[in-house]
């Protein structure tokens, strides 16, 4: 699998994804500068974590309007698989790749610690053939990382099936203090309404190795390399049956 790990000026987890991909799942892996203008070549784009820009004006605001976002939304409009952490699943809401926003937590607080996520039922294809109800432990770091979307947009999330993951607790719960930032229905992660763009504020990238604590992160990912790698099976079976 070929995946290019988009880099802005403030990125920090983009060596971080570089290697959890790379290094730790051996897919071949490599950065994308933010000037770059065609990603078509990539089976995978991530947009990690970090402070774009500084996040100035807002988490993600200024990316939105880079070049590489402009190749980017080409990419998933034609199709291409995009996956948003933390400060990328913000520069997707930013450049409506994804819908709603993510706004500063509840606590108003910086929060960085573990927390525990649920895979609901989604038309997520990144995730495609996990179990529903798979609970990952993965770490956060963000000040803005509370989901927000209006009354209509949170109903029409539930009824396409958008909401892939949310805040539980160990046994996959709701808990009161599992959701960590008070975002609306504990939601986590979202995809877009076709199911090829996922953006999640956890980190599976900075849980990829036992030797670093934890490593249901590279399960994670694990399990998007296994979806992509269905997907491409499944694509050569339909051409050969219509031969």
């Amino acid at each position: 699998m070929r995946v290019g790990v988009a880099i802005f000026p403030g990125s920090n987890g983009d060596h971080d994804a570089l290697y959890a991909l790379g290094e730790t799942l051996g897919q071949d892996a490599e950065p994308v500068w933010h000037t770059e203008r065609d990603v078509s070549r990539y089976d995978l784009v991530v947009l990690p974590g970090g402070f774009s820009y500084g996040d100035y004006l807002r988490c993600g605001a200024i990316a939105r309007f880079t070049p590489v976002m402009d190749a980017i939304r080409r990419y998933a409009e034609a199709g291409g698989w995009v996956l948003g952490i933390c400060n990328g699943f913000q520069v997707l809401a930013e450049a409506h790749l994804l819908p709603g926003a993510l706004i500063r937590n509840d606590s108003r607080a910086f929060s960085c610690r573990y927390v525990h996520t649920r895979l609901e039922s989604s038309t997520c294809a990144l995730l495609n053939g996990i179990p529903e109800g798979t609970v990952w432990r993965l770490p956060i770091a963000h000040g803005e990382g509370r989901y927000y979307a209006d009354t209509a947009t949170l109903e029409k999330l539930h009824n396409n099936r958008q909401i892939v993951l949310t805040y539980t607790n160990a046994e996959g719960k709701p808990e009161p203090g599992a959701n960590p930032n008070g975002s609306s229905h504990d939601i986590a992660g979202i995809c877009n309404a076709v199911g090829n763009v996922l953006g999640l504020m956890p980190h599976p990238e900075r849980a990829a190795e036992a030797l670093l604590g934890e490593d249901d992160g590279a399960d994670f990912l694990r399990g998007v390399i296994h979806a992509w790698q269905a997907s491409q099976s499944s694509s050569v079976s339909r051409r050969l049956s219509a031969v």
